[in-house]
């Protein structure tokens, strides 16, 4: 059978810039041509975009839930329901993150995951796979994850996990827990990337998990050990933490939760002048609460998850004075970080593609519009509003019908 030929004209969004003239032609599921002007009329669908942009389909590789669901409620249904909303907000590809939780809790999502792993025609986007996330933190920095099932890291404990590893994308850990080497060695000789999180690590011990193989720290300023936190514990000399060690390392990428909520613009923009565009990504840490009413949730499993709030589109612990995950997607991230920084446009898009893709190590085959990749493709207003979704060069979600016309020549 022959493959569809569609070819998107209008601002092409790339890693370095922004053809103002250009076009994409998709052949079946992959990318064939990108470049300046209108392109072949060769095609069997021409998709007219002049009124706004042309970008790769947004990659996010820290999302809990959304629409009700979390994928730690560990169903079918459940992790359908998160992915379908997600594609809904511009992501074509993300990991199913985990959650502080019992054992047998996180055991059920892996198996489930790699039932649906790069199954697109069942979940509407990519799952590439999982980020696991707890339990090992460090019960100061646990945030609105539940305390109970918090534990350092045992080896015969992570057996269990590890022997997932054809899964497990990503793996978190608080690097001064008894353990956090060994588990942190283990992951890497089995192909894991290793991140740090909800940790109140000294950026003594942060180096020393770069020398395990640790190349990432999990939503940047949140759920972290700082200078000013860790005086209390020792006042002289004053010592860096989790957060200056981030921006101190060029070994170290990073995220940022810029729903608006979590961090001001000056945090934001401190967060991309230290890092850069090749080293920060946008993520959305998004909970179940996405695209759902003002009211009571869990975070996590629905049994012995973390109870929260959502007063006003933003989620807080109960006693109110903590924030619990976001509630947003990724356009939602996309548009707040480029009104709030004022950064170029193909800035930010990068920040949720391409960058994300190279920190999981997919980049060979996402986040940007090259010949060769997925076809993976958002269509968006001048105003960076999401307007369609292809995955797979094939119509994924429409917020209106597309201007298609025939080919002409």
């Amino acid at each position: 059978m022959e493959k569809l030929r569609r070819l998107f004209r209008g601002r092409i969004v790339l890693p370095d810039g922004v053809i103002e003239e250009g076009h994409v032609l998709c052949v079946g599921d992959r990318i064939a041509s990108v470049g300046t002007g209108r392109g072949s009329a060769e095609a069997d669908e021409i998709v007219e975009w002049a009124e706004g942009y042309v970008a790769p389909g947004y990659v996010d590789i820290h999302v809990h839930g959304g629409s009700g669901a979390d994928f730690m409620d560990g169903s079918e249904s459940a992790l359908t329901t998160v992915c379908q909303a997600h594609l809904r907000h511009g992501t074509t590809s993300l990991l199913a993150t985990t959650c502080v939780a019992w054992k047998e809790q996180i055991l059920t999502v892996l198996r489930l995951c790699q039932d649906y792993k790069n199954c697109p025609e069942k979940t509407g986007l990519r799952l590439l796979g999982v980020h696991f996330y707890g339990p090992y933190f460090a019960a100061e920095a646990r945030g609105c994850h539940p305390a109970k099932p918090l534990r350092p890291p045992l080896a015969d404990a992570y057996a269990d996990y590890l022997a997932f590893a054809d899964i497990i994308v990503t793996a978190s850990v608080a690097p001064e827990l008894p353990g956090a080497e060994d588990f942190a060695r283990a992951c890497v000789q089995r192909g894991i990337r290793l991140n740090i999180g909800h940790s109140q690590a000294t950026a003594e011990q942060v180096a020393a998990a770069i020398r395990w193989g640790a190349r990432h720290v999990d939503h940047l300023f949140c759920a972290m050990s700082d200078k000013t936190k860790l005086r209390r514990l020792q006042p002289w000399p004053m010592r860096g933490g989790v957060l200056e060690a981030a921006l101190l390392y060029d070994e170290l990428t990073t995220e940022v939760i810029a729903d608006g909520v979590h961090l001001s613009a000056d945090l934001l923009l401190l967060a991309w002048k230290c890092k850069g565009i090749h080293r920060l990504a946008l993520v959305t840490d998004c909970n179940r609460a996405l695209d759902m009413p003002d009211g009571k949730y869990v975070f996590g499993p629905l049994d012995g998850g973390e109870p929260f709030f959502v007063q006003g589109g933003v989620a807080l612990t109960t006693d109110g004075q903590g924030l619990a995950s976001s509630v947003r997607g990724m356009d939602w991230m996309v548009r707040t970080f480029q009104r709030l920084t004022g950064r170029p446009v193909w800035e930010v898009i990068r920040m949720a593609t391409l960058t994300p893709a190279q920190i999981i190590g997919h980049a060979y085959d996402l986040g940007s519009l090259e010949a060769g990749k997925l076809a993976d493709i958002v269509l968006l207003d001048d105003k960076l509003h999401l307007q369609q979704v292809y995955v797979g060069g094939k119509l994924a979600w429409s917020a209106a019908a597309t201007a298609l016309r025939p080919p002409t020549r």
